[in-house]
C-alpha cells in the first residue's frame, strides 16, 4: 500500500462514518444536516482528486 492508496482509505473511512451517522438518524438539527453534507461534497472532491493523482503517475 502506498501513500496515496492510505489517504484514500482515510478518507473512505470518514465518508462511511458520516454516512452511517446521517442514515441511522443522527443529525439533531438541520445545521448539522448542512455541515455533514458539506463534508461529504469536500471529501468526494478530494477523493477525486486523489485518483486522478493515483492514475497520472500510473500512465507515466
Amino acid at each position: 500500500m502506498n501513500e496515496l492508496d492510505f489517504i484514500r482509505e482515510k478518507i473512505r473511512a470518514y465518508l462511511n462514518d458520516i454516512a452511517d451517522h446521517m442514515a441511522g438518524g443522527g443529525c439533531q438539527n438541520h445545521e448539522e444536516y448542512v455541515r455533514l453534507v458539506g463534508k461529504v461534497e469536500a471529501l468526494a472532491i478530494i477523493e477525486r482528486d486523489l485518483l486522478d493523482l493515483q492514475k497520472k503517475y500510473e500512465e507515466s
